[in-house]
């Protein structure tokens, strides 16, 4: 199986840390009630084989990954303001590693003082190989 997950999570968080918002919270499982604030939940909601590459003896050569992200703000005043601002963050990092965004909305939450957005983005990823000690993968939007 290609598994992309902690290299997706990695590059997020170094952008988050690189940012005005480097205190924010990353989780890579879902939450409704984060733990502190503001916060995003990056998950892998989807991986299967890309079957059109699929060989004979079924080895797996492409992959359809799929993230959900969840971005969480409690501020009293600006909640909608930061919540964007960390989710442009997050985008522009989806979209340089060439994930395409499928969806991106305002949701409301549980807790009715938190603002919440939740974006997916998706991508086929082929088979990595080996450079020294990191794997490459080759990234197609969809």
């Amino acid at each position: 199986m290609i598994d992309v997950e902690n290299l997706v999570i990695d590059t997020i968080s170094k952008a988050l840390k690189a940012s005005a918002y480097s205190n924010t919270l990353l989780v890579s499982d879902y939450t409704d009630a984060p733990s502190s604030f503001p916060c995003v939940s990056v998950i892998e909601s989807d991986n299967y084989t890309y079957r059109r590459t699929q060989d004979d003896d079924l080895k797996e050569h492409h992959t359809n990954v799929m993230y959900e992200v969840n971005v969480y703000s409690n501020k009293t005043s600006g909640a909608k303001t930061e919540a964007k601002k960390i989710m442009e963050i997050v985008d522009s990092t989806f979209q340089n590693i060439k994930f395409t965004r499928t969806v991106k909305q305002a949701i409301p939450n549980r807790d009715k003082s938190v603002y919440r957005i939740v974006a997916r983005y998706e991508a086929v990823i082929g088979e990595g190989f080996k450079q020294g000690n990191n794997t490459i993968y080759q990234v197609y939007r969809r």
